[in-house]
């Protein structure tokens, strides 16, 4: 990387922490922290939204999947769409009035309103740990940028560099920062990708062409996927749209329920087709370029799917339009490690601890963001997949709550010891097949015998016990 690619990226850097440090000052109490004042407009919710979502561990971690699966990996964020569309249908209106009127911080406040305190501590260690592993995937999408860009710099000192950044500027600025740099910072990804990053890229690589006569056919097809691979995606993406701490907390940021429900619209449309089928592009031509031998040192034996695409940016692009993409990158992992990072400490210090109330809360904010930034950096060093640790964090979550939040919606009678028992059960579930590698029936996800398992549960604690109904 040539100086002024480096002072473009090192400006960008400087300008993100500058904006951590002005709203530092801005941020007078946790409703400022964690949801940004409750004031903000659907443009920004909805960029800031997709910026989190999508971000850099689906712009790097989608690359390697199209760079190993071609035009079929759009569907993951096909569901994507879905899960937006949805939610902002079936769960903004039951939500967002009420955290209004109940000053709700977290998501699992809203679960406490509906069962217990008992429900809302489990929903929030599992939210907690379950952000703890999606922000280590962007710290560690950010380091193969950076390793595969710098010369001479290594993974893990790249993790360093990487996280410390990520870290310092959440504990500085929280959400109603995050949320205005998600706006630039989505910007600046779309201008780079699809102003230079693409048309350099299709050049360099010998346009349609190359592209038709060196890739198998089934890259150019949408229907080489097994139907196992779109249900695992679709157990795991659409759920999530309904659990997330991070959306939850832009639900009650939004200025009223049409506000969040028209960024929700928004977040999808961006989703899917525009990003979906950037990142299926970008992806297929670091393909070519590999197997056309356009980029040197490389070959299928020493390339990690994943450092593909950064490196084909790095090869293809003309001096200071290096510097714009790497930013754009940059951006986009910035946006989705923040957002993490703050719904975890929200989790803690709300549903676990319970500060939130205390008269030095924004300071406790800090040092549990700054904690928890730590720990996701030393799980980065030990992982090496980006989009394996974003998912098995997504399975985690999703398997451990979309049944109480699915009751809460939609049960006449919400059951709150059933509640308990089911996230216990669905969460558990999950890990332990994760974690023991247990070969499962027609190669479907660990998810979904977790949420099956915690539906069962579910029903047949609700069965032998009554709870009063409340409504919302």
């Amino acid at each position: 990387m040539g100086w002024i690619d480096l002072s473009i990226f090192c400006i960008y850097l400087t300008a993100m922490l500058g904006v951590g440090v002005y709203f530092l000052r801005k941020n007078k109490n946790t409703d400022d922290y964690f949801v940004g004042g409750r004031k903000l407009s659907s443009i920004h919710i909805g960029l800031s939204v997709v910026a989190t979502d999508v971000g850099g561990g689906f712009s790097i971690g989608l690359g390697g999947l199209r760079f190993t699966m071609g035009l079929s990996g759009s569907w993951l964020l096909f569901t994507g769409l879905l899960g937006a569309w949805l939610s902002a249908v079936l769960l903004i209106p039951k939500v967002a009035g009420l955290a209004r009127r109940k000053g709700f911080l977290s998501f699992p406040q809203f679960l406490e309103f509906i069962f217990d305190k008992r429900v809302a501590l489990i929903a929030g260690l599992i939210s907690a740990i379950g952000y703890l592993g999606f922000t280590s995937s962007q710290i560690l999408a950010g380091a193969k940028l950076a390793a595969s860009t710098f010369n001479g710099l290594s993974l893990n000192n790249a993790l360093l560099i990487m996280g410390t950044i990520a870290v310092v500027y959440t504990v500085l600025g929280g959400l109603k920062a995050v949320i205005y740099t998600d706006t630039i910072q989505w910007i600046i990804l779309m201008i780079g990708l699809i102003f230079i990053g693409l048309p350099f890229a299709y050049y360099e690589i010998g346009g349609y062409n190359a592209i038709v006569n060196t890739l198998e056919p089934d890259f150019l097809s949408l229907r080489a996927i097994s139907w196992q691979q779109i249900v695992n995606w679709m157990f795991t993406i659409i759920p999530i749209w309904f659990i997330g701490m991070t959306l939850y907390q832009r639900i009650y940021a939004s200025k009223n329920t049409q506000t969040a429900q028209r960024g929700w619209f928004i977040a999808g449309l961006f989703e899917y087709p525009l990003m979906a089928f950037i990142g299926v592009m970008l992806g297929m031509f670091a393909r070519v370029a590999m197997e056309n031998q356009l980029l040197p040192g490389y070959n299928a034996t020493n390339l990690d799917a994943e450092m593909g695409l950064p490196v084909l940016l790095k090869t293809v692009l003309p001096v200071g339009f290096l510097g714009i993409v790497l930013s754009a990158y940059f951006s986009a992992i910035m946006s989705t490690a923040d957002s993490c990072l703050m719904a975890a400490s929200g989790n803690l210090l709300t549903d676990v601890f319970r500060m939130h109330n205390r008269t030095n809360s924004l300071r406790l904010s800090q040092v549990l963001t700054l904690i928890i930034g730590a720990i996701a950096l030393l799980l980065a060093l030990k992982m090496t997949s980006v989009l394996e640790l974003m998912l098995h964090s997504y399975s985690f979550m999703v398997s451990g709550m979309i049944i109480p939040v699915l009751a809460a919606l939609f049960a006449k009678r919400p059951n709150k010891i059933a509640a308990l028992f089911s996230m216990l059960t669905g969460g558990s579930v999950t890990l332990l097949l994760i974690l023991l590698r247990v070969p499962l029936p027609l190669n479907l996800d660990a998810n979904i015998f977790g949420i099956n398992a915690s539906l069962i549960i579910y029903l047949l604690v609700a069965s032998l016990s009554k709870t009063k109904q409340i409504s919302i």
